[in-house]
C-alpha cells in the first residue's frame, strides 16, 4: 500500500479550520466540569502550573506526533500506519495501533452520546423553567426520572447520534469544517456570556477566581501531579485516531508546531473560562465544589433555579455542553467512517450511516446500564463502567504510548524532520527527546496507575 500525497476525503480549507476542528475534538464535557474541579481541589494556580508543565512534556509532543503521522500517511489511522511502516521498512503490524484507535473512538462515542443526549434534554428542561425554585431533592428527582426511563434516555441518545452522523456524512469541508466554524465560536460566545453573568455575583466571583487561580502549594501532592499528568494527556483527545485523521486532512504547508500550541492554548482557555463561569454560581448558592460529575446535572440546576434570569442562563449553559460534546463527537466516529470509505468502496454518506447505526446500537448498553440493565454486570461492572474502563484506562493510554514509540523510534529522523519542518535544530531535538523518552515514560506511569497495577499516589 503506497502512501498517497493527498487524502481522498479532501483537506481543510485553512489552518484556522483545522485549529477549530482539533480544538473542537479536544474540548468536551470534561473541560466544562473536570478541569475546573480538579484545579480547585489540587491547589488552584499551583495545579495550573503543574498541569501546563505536563501539557508541554506529555500532551503537546504526543499531539504533534499524531498530527505528523496523520498528515504523512494521508489516510485513516490503520491504512496510514501500514503505509508508513512499509515506507520506513518496519513491521506492518503497526496498522493495528490504528485499528485500536478506530475501535476506541466508536466505543467512546457509544456512551458519550448518551451523556450528550442528557445535556440536550436539559437544554429544553432549563429553557422551559423546570428548574425554577428547585430543591436538591427536586434536582435529583428530575435527573433520576430521565435516566431511569429507558425510552426517554434512548430518544435523546438517538437524536444526538443523528445530528452527529449528519455532520460526518457531509464530508470534510461540507460537514466537519462547517460544523466547527459554527460550534466553536458559538461555544466561546456562550462561555463569555456566562462569565460575564458570573462576574455580577461580586464577591462570589472573586471567590471563584481565588479557587481557580490562587496558588496553594500545600495542596500539591503526588496525587495532584499524577492527576495533572493524566489530564494533560486525556484533554487533547489523544490515542484514539481522531487527531491523526484530522491531521491527514491538513495542508502540507501548515506548521504542525504552531497548530499544536494553538490547540493546547485554546483547550486550556476553554476549561479555565468554564471554571470562571461555574464556580461563582456554586459559591453564591452555597453548593458543593466537590460535586464532581454530579455538578452538572444535580448541583448547577439548583443554582440556575434560584438566580435572576436563571432559566435563560441555565439553558445557555446546557447548550454550551451540547456544543462541546457535538464538536468532540464528530471526531470520534470520523476515523471509522474514513476507513470504510477507503477500504470498502462505499460512499461517505453510506459509511456514516453504517458507523452511526452501529455506534447507536452499542450505545444501548449504556442506556440500559442506568435502568433495566443496571444489574447486568461483568467483572463487577455495568456495561457502561466496563466500556469506560476499557477505553479510558487501557486503550487510550496504550494508544498514546505506541504513537510516541512509533514517532520517536520507528520513523526515521529524516522523515519526522521533513514533516514537522522545525527550522531550529535545537527545538526539533527537544521534541524528539520528549517523544522518545519523557512522554512514553509519563504515559506508562499514567497507565500503570489507572489500571491499578501500581499505586503511585501518596496515602
Amino acid at each position: 500500500m503506497s502512501r498517497p500525497s493527498q487524502s481522498i476525503h479532501g483537506q481543510w480549507s485553512s489552518r484556522w479550520a483545522f485549529i477549530l476542528a482539533a480544538t473542537g475534538s479536544a474540548v468536551g464535557l470534561g473541560n466544562i466540569w473536570k478541569f475546573p474541579y480538579i484545579t480547585g481541589e489540587y491547589g488552584g494556580g499551583a495545579f495550573v502550573l503543574v498541569y501546563l508543565a505536563c501539557l508541554v512534556v506529555i500532551g503537546l509532543p504526543v499531539m504533534m506526533a499524531e498530527i505528523m503521522v496523520g498528515r504523512r500517511g494521508r489516510q485513516n489511522p490503520a491504512n496510514g500506519l501500514y503505509s508508513l511502516a512499509v515506507e520506513e521498512g518496519k513491521n506492518t503490524g503497526w496498522q493495528y495501533l490504528g485499528w485500536m484507535g478506530i475501535v476506541a473512538g466508536v466505543l467512546i462515542m457509544s456512551y458519550y452520546s448518551v451523556f450528550a443526549g442528557q445535556a440536550l434534554a436539559y437544554v429544553f428542561r432549563s429553557f422551559s423553567g423546570v428548574f425554577e425554585g428547585v430543591t436538591a431533592e427536586g434536582a435529583t428527582s428530575i435527573y433520576n426520572s430521565l435516566v431511569s426511563d429507558p425510552e426517554r434516555l434512548l430518544a435523546w441518545h438517538t437524536i444526538f447520534m443523528i445530528i452527529t452522523t449528519i455532520v460526518v456524512a457531509r464530508g470534510v469541508q461540507g460537514g466537519l469544517e462547517k460544523a466547527v466554524k459554527f460550534l466553536m465560536p458559538a461555544l466561546i460566545l456562550i462561555l463569555f456570556l456566562l462569565v460575564g453573568y458570573a462576574a455580577n455575583t461580586g464577591t462570589y466571583f472573586e471567590q471563584g477566581i481565588d479557587f481557580l487561580f490562587v496558588a496553594n502549594f500545600s495542596k500539591l501532592s503526588d496525587e495532584a501531579v499524577l492527576t495533572a499528568m493524566g489530564h494533560a494527556f486525556f484533554t487533547l483527545s489523544l490515542g484514539m485516531g481522531a487527531i491523526m485523521v484530522y491531521g491527514s486532512y491538513l495542508p502540507k504547508d501548515a506548521s504542525i508546531v504552531k497548530m499544536t500550541f494553538a490547540i493546547g492554548f485554546a483547550d486550556t482557555a476553554v476549561a479555565l473560562l468554564a471554571g470562571m463561569a461555574i464556580f461563582p454560581l456554586v459559591f453564591a448558592n452555597g453548593l458543593d465544589t466537590a460535586a464532581g460529575p454530579g455538578l452538572i446535572f444535580h448541583t448547577l440546576p439548583i443554582a440556575f433555579g434560584h438566580m435572576a434570569n436563571g432559566t435563560f442562563y441555565g439553558g445557555l449553559f446546557f447548550m454550551l455542553l451540547v456544543f462541546a460534546a457535538w464538536s468532540s463527537a464528530i471526531s470520534l466516529i470520523e476515523p471509522a467512517v474514513a476507513w470504510l470509505v477507503e477500504n470498502r468502496d462505499v460512499s461517505r454518506r453510506r459509511a456514516a450511516v453504517i458507523i452511526g447505526l452501529g455506534t447507536w446500537l452499542l450505545g444501548l448498553l449504556t442506556v440500559f446500564s442506568f435502568n433495566i440493565g443496571e444489574s447486568w454486570t461483568l467483572f463487577g461492572k455495568t456495561p457502561f463502567d466496563l466500556l469506560d474502563f476499557l477505553t479510558a484506562n487501557i486503550m487510550l493510554p496504550l494508544g498514546g504510548l505506541l504513537i510516541a514509540i512509533f514517532a520517536g523510534w520507528v520513523m526515521k529522523r529524516s522523515s519526522s524532520e521533513e514533516e514537522l519542518n522545525i527550522q531550529s535544530t535545537f527545538f526539533y531535538l527537544i521534541w524528539h527527546g520528549l517523544i522518545k523518552y519523557v512522554s512514553p515514560l509519563a504515559v506508562v506511569i499514567i497507565f500503570l496507575n489507572m489500571v491499578g497495577l501500581v499505586n503511585l499516589t501518596s496515602s
